[in-house]
């Protein structure tokens, strides 16, 4: 079952961590950040960030050595979470998980295109609301979450340690 208190807490992450603004180049700092964390770290990841829009527009992609195809499949399906709902894939797999349901008997969306599992995150820029996701693949989904909590909270230049999932 899942926690409420983790559900509290990533509901927190995301009214906390919004940008007061976010271009390009934020993207690239973002996006460069990660990288430095998940290499320092030996992660291997997929990282991606993107606006929302017709076409999606991709900012920033990299795969880390030991990703797969497969991995990039997973941050299209977890971004495909934060597009339609507008909360973290961790948000809403925690509250499926707490509802004892899924993503298809819910919202009757096809697992094949959406993944609510942690490691997509909310882009929500300051009276712009949600512009894009940034998100990871590679690690068990609590933390590919915590890794992109980090990376947002230091991005913003905060501390990451009392937003972080214990």
């Amino acid at each position: 079952m899942a926690s409420s208190a983790d559900l509290a807490r990533v509901v927190h992450q995301e009214t906390e961590l919004r940008l007061p603004r976010f271009d390009h180049d934020d993207a690239w700092r973002l996006g460069t950040l990660l990288r430095d964390l998940a290499v320092a770290r030996k992660h291997s990841l997929v990282i991606d960030i993107r606006r929302f829009g017709q076409p999606i527009q991709p900012l920033f992609y990299a795969a880390l050595a030991g990703t797969t195809p497969d991995n990039a499949r997973w941050v299209q399906r977890k971004a495909n979470v934060v597009a339609r709902f507008h909360r973290s894939s961790y948000q809403l797999g925690l509250y499926l998980a707490q509802s004892n349901t899924s993503i298809r008997e819910k919202y009757a969306l096809d697992e094949a295109d959406y993944a609510a599992h942690g490691g997509s995150f909310p882009l929500h820029v300051i009276n712009a609301g949600i512009i894009g996701a940034v998100t990871v693949s590679g690690l068990p989904q609590r933390e590919d979450h915590n890794l992109v909590v980090e990376a947002l909270a230091r991005f913003l230049e905060r501390d990451p340690e009392p937003l972080r999932l214990p």
